[in-house]
């Protein structure tokens, strides 16, 4: 039997071994097409796999179009000049979301404005979001985080209300879908990221989706150096767009490759991470204290998108312990536990000092106002776990679940760390 002490202060932890994991994964299919590839000598500009990558990716997310980009950065900053986005105009995003969502906006020259989250979902708050539109709000950006899903619904009725753009931040929900309807195809223009650690991977890289033509154009012109998708290399048949910079954020053969052969498995690979998901909702919100993050309210069965599995802590019932000493009791049980990446404008690259960043006079000042829910829930009572964990077998699930009703009941304990 073991000890009730928690393995943090000395106790026997619940995982004796660490199942781990190996993320991305490989194959001998892909690899076999990356050295066919290496010898072809034709590495970039629109090549095969680039086609075949846009064709399948388009398809699996219900959009007309996607291109390709060097990472999930630039995508959002393509996106964001697409619409005009310049400076003089504010853009709403959510209080909590990776760094990236707020910086591009800062490199198009325009204020990102942090607006509050959702209590279960995680996600931007309609409401909130309705309050902080000024006559300079250009456009919406919700982010689609860990395993959740922003309302769509509400945000695009929002955004069609007051004459805004919306742009999907789908880094972590390649392919999750709403209603039926493909995430990134919702809004103006979806923004997806490949980085390692992502369900979808590359190591690094990204991709916009849209169903207009006519952003689609602009989008591909923008990435690529302002050539037309039909030009030849080194033969641009015509100038883009007047005001559109142009840049080469461009992806290669070898990324559109190891991409190509991951979206195959994809929606077999959701399906099975959501049953386990299911399961872990079901046991982990039995113990007093621990609620999952929601879903999103029209995710399509089966195909909620999970970049992390996050559990949302009462910590009125978790014995007065701080969030970070219940994190690090999880941790010690075995649990390979994480917290959310917190509010933007707390993140150190967020706190330079002026003379550091010399984008558009700085953006120190940019900070969030009143967004309670990021502070209290989102910041300082969500842990989780990566995405490749949701596909272990049920035993080790099991020990996960263990672990945390272990911390629960002897929460009291961890008083006794500094």
């Amino acid at each position: 039997m073991k000890s009730d002490k928690l393995a943090v202060l000395g106790g026997t932890p619940i995982v004796q071994k660490s199942p781990g994991y190996v993320w991305p994964p490989t194959n001998k299919v892909t690899e076999r097409a990356l050295v066919e590839l290496y010898r072809s000598q034709n590495w970039s500009w629109n090549g095969p796999w680039e086609q075949k990558f846009f064709r399948d990716f388009s398809q699996l997310h219900t959009a007309r179009h996607t291109w390709l980009m060097a990472n999930g950065t630039v995508t959002l900053e393509a996106a964001l000049q697409a619409l005009g986005v310049g400076p003089g105009d504010e853009v709403i995003v959510p209080a909590l979301t990776w760094l990236a969502t707020a910086m591009a906006v800062i490199y198009c020259g325009a204020k990102p404005v942090f607006v509050d989250i959702e209590a279960d979902t995680l996600c931007l708050d309609a409401a909130a979001t309705a309050a902080a539109i000024t006559p300079r709000t250009k456009a919406i950006i919700p982010v689609h985080l860990y395993g959740g899903m922003a309302d769509m619904d509400r945000l695009l009725k929002l955004a069609r209300q007051r004459g805004l753009k919306v742009i999907e931040d789908c880094a972590h929900a390649q392919g999750g879908m709403w209603n039926g309807q493909g995430l990134g195809s919702l809004g103006d223009i979806g923004s997806f990221s490949f980085q390692q650690s992502k369900t979808v991977s590359c190591g690094e890289g990204g991709c916009v989706t849209t169903n207009d033509d006519q952003l689609a154009e602009r989008l591909f012109r923008f990435k690529h150096i302002g050539y037309d998708l039909n030009a030849k290399q080194g033969k641009a048949a015509d100038a883009p767009p007047a005001g559109l910079a142009c840049h080469n954020y461009r992806g290669t053969e070898f990324q559109a490759a190891i991409l190509h052969g991951q979206l195959a498995g994809l929606p077999a690979l959701t399906e099975r991470r959501n049953r386990n998901a299911d399961y872990l909702t079901q046991e982990l919100e039995k113990i007093p204290g621990v609620k999952i993050q929601a879903r999103g309210r029209k995710a399509t069965p089966g195909r909620q998108s999970y970049y992390a599995f996050m559990a949302i802590l009462n910590r009125g019932q978790w014995g007065g312990a701080t969030h970070q000493q219940v994190l690090k009791a999880l941790q010690a049980e075995g649990v390979p536990a994480c917290p959310t990446y917190g509010s933007v404008y707390r993140h150190p690259l967020w706190n330079m000092p002026p003379t550091a960043y010399r984008i558009h006079g700085g953006y120190r000042d940019q900070r969030g106002a009143g967004c309670r829910v990021s502070e209290e829930i989102g910041s300082a009572s969500v842990v989780g776990f990566l995405h490749p964990y949701l596909d272990l077998p049920r035993r080790d699930l099991g020990k996960i679940i263990a672990a945390f009703a272990k911390v629960q009941q002897h929460a009291n304990q961890l008083s006794q760390l500094s």
